[in-house]
């Protein structure tokens, strides 16, 4: 199971997450892109932390929104929304190069990753703009919009689940702001389990859901992150899971 987390998340320079100590646990690394938050010297010192822990670098793009650190809609026409993705794309491709690494998948962050679950128009400009750059894999919700734009522009899709968030009994993510959205740090290593071994998640409402997943996300700015994500890990080793990045 791939084990992945956001980071490269400062927001004027400052840190979101302690990003050194979750390189120590995860498989694959969300990049900032500088468009919802990080800049060149925390995509750099990321890719850095990466090869030395052996984490395959992701894209992690974005509307262009630092005042909502992306999770705000943004009304973007197609052409517009595609050419921001690909600069951020490419902006972390050369980052990585120098630092001798390659970005490996893409995976929208907040409020465009929430869009191009059920917005297929959103979606398929998204996967437009990734299959332009190299036919990158593209990382998202099981059985959405996204996942259709991306088997459409011959690209893997790479299926997650975060641990840390609560789930609709429609499969999709409970909103933040919403209670429930966010689960409390002793819950999410059993919940990890169950998605990797039963492929399944338990609902706020509590009925039991399937879902058929290759990588798990850990928030790197959800409180105790750190403990959270060593604690998941822990618990799949201990279930005789090993920790792998999904893309080669």
């Amino acid at each position: 199971m791939d084990l992945n987390c956001d980071l490269g998340e400062t927001v004027d320079g400052q840190p979101t997450a302690d990003d050194a100590a979750m390189f120590s646990y995860i498989s694959s690394a969300n990049v900032a892109c500088g468009f919802h938050a990080g800049d060149a010297d925390s995509m750099a010192a990321s890719c850095d932390m990466a090869v030395q822990h052996g984490v395959a670098i992701g894209a992690h793009v974005s509307y262009l929104d630092p005042a909502h650190f992306g999770r705000a809609d943004v009304d973007i026409d197609r052409a517009a929304l595609v050419g921001h993705i690909v600069e951020q794309i490419g902006t972390l491709a050369e980052i990585a190069a120098a630092a001798g690494t390659t970005v490996r998948y893409v995976k929208p962050h907040g409020a465009l990753y929430n869009r191009i679950a059920w917005d297929a128009e959103r979606a398929d400009a998204v996967a437009e703009a990734v299959a332009s750059c190299g036919l990158l894999p593209i990382m998202g919700l099981p059985e959405s919009r996204i996942a259709e734009a991306a088997s459409g522009h011959g690209l893997t899709f790479i299926r997650e689940a975060f641990v840390d968030r609560g789930y609709t009994a429609q499969g999709a993510l409970v909103p933040r702001g919403e209670p429930g959205a966010l689960l409390p740090a002793d819950a999410v290593a059993e919940r990890a389990v169950a998605m990797s071994v039963e492929r399944i998640v338990v609902a706020e409402t509590g009925e039991r859901i399937r879902l058929d997943v290759d990588s798990l996300c850990v928030h790197g700015d959800t409180p105790g992150a750190v403990r959270m994500a060593a604690e998941v890990r822990a618990a799949l080793e201990a279930s005789a899971i090993t920790i792998a990045a999904v893309t080669s």
